[in-house]
């Protein structure tokens, strides 16, 4: 088990250095020059190089590189660009929104994907399967912010239930702050809980047809019985695979939907970054991003050992 765990660990550390290097390299290659965007086009040549100086880069690529994969063992991600703030400080404030909206679309999103996926699976080829199938794959083709726009136009507009933008902080109180969450995180969810839906019934339709549920079925076992001993745990390692993309996915990829909201959240930073060429906080968000996806991974392959005894005695065998 420690071998397992000291294997995916050194995995992490090699994948977070070649996505270190990968994003310098192509962030050093890019069109376009941070101190002129910073003083503008009609600056002179001079202040251009005083500031090129200052921000470090008039250094060789190298030695750019290793000062700043330095900072990031260090904490110290250095200085925006554009904000005039240390880099750490502007991710640590986005966090703060980015990851309660992204954990409270997770569980909204398994709250309503695993009771239909199973349901779906239990009554198959039926009314239920039929309708279940229907939904998901109609909330597979509507693309998410369709959804948020929606979502605004009726429970913010007209029924003035939740607010339509904006994030109040958490200073406010935590009501506050959750009801700004509410519909992005339904918006979110939607999607994500089609897709989950499907390959929750696929899973568990898998598991039904083995043999050890027909052995279970032929000693008598009903089928609701067999379905939550045997089907729905078994069928859980492909739904778990997909709830830690999905995490991934909602905690670095919701730019769209941060922008339709006018949330402060790390894809929004992202944005703005990139548009305003920040480089530093764009590598630093691309590398932390990159961090948690193959964090989120390693979690999954542990809770695959705690979920399936089988996996568990091939590691100790």
């Amino acid at each position: 088990m420690s071998l397992l765990i000291a294997k995916r660990l050194a995995a992490l550390v090699a994948t977070l250095f070649a996505t270190s290097l990968v994003v310098f390299l192509v962030m050093a290659v890019l069109p376009g020059d941070p101190a002129t965007i910073i003083l503008g086009i009609g600056a002179q040549e001079d202040t251009l190089a005083a500031l090129r100086h200052q921000l470090g880069l008039d250094l060789p690529l190298l030695q750019q590189y290793l000062r700043w994969v330095g900072g990031l063992l260090t904490g110290d991600l250095g200085t925006s660009y554009t904000y005039s703030r240390p880099v750490s400080e502007l991710i640590g404030q986005r966090v703060m929104v980015s990851l309660p909206l992204a954990v409270f679309a997770i569980v909204l999103s398994t709250a309503i994907a695993i009771p239909c996926g199973v349901l779906a699976a239990a009554r198959h080829n039926g009314p239920a399967d039929i309708g279940v199938s229907t939904a998901a794959q109609i909330g597979i083709a509507i693309p998410n912010f369709w959804f948020a726009m929606l979502l605004i136009l009726f429970f913010a507009i007209r029924l003035g239930w939740f607010p339509a933008g904006g994030f109040p902080g958490w200073d406010e109180g935590a009501s506050a702050a959750l009801g700004a969450l509410v519909l992005p995180a339904v918006a979110l969810a939607l999607p994500q809980a089609a897709i989950l839906t499907r390959v929750t019934r696929s899973a568990v339709l898998e598991v039904l047809g083995e043999d050890h549920v027909r052995t279970a079925r032929a000693k008598g076992l009903t089928r609701g019985a067999a379905l939550r001993r045997h089907a729905v745990r078994n069928a859980l390692i492909p739904v778990v695979t997909i709830m830690g993309l999905q995490f991934s996915f909602l905690l670095a990829g919701t730019i769209v939907i941060e922008n339709v909201f006018y949330l402060p959240g790390l894809g929004r930073l992202l944005f703005q970054a990139i548009a305003q060429r920040d480089l530093i906080v764009v590598q630093s968000l691309v590398v932390l991003l990159a961090g948690a996806v193959v964090i989120v991974n390693f979690i999954v392959d542990l809770a695959y050992l705690a979920i399936d005894p089988r996996l568990r005695r091939a590691v100790g065998g």
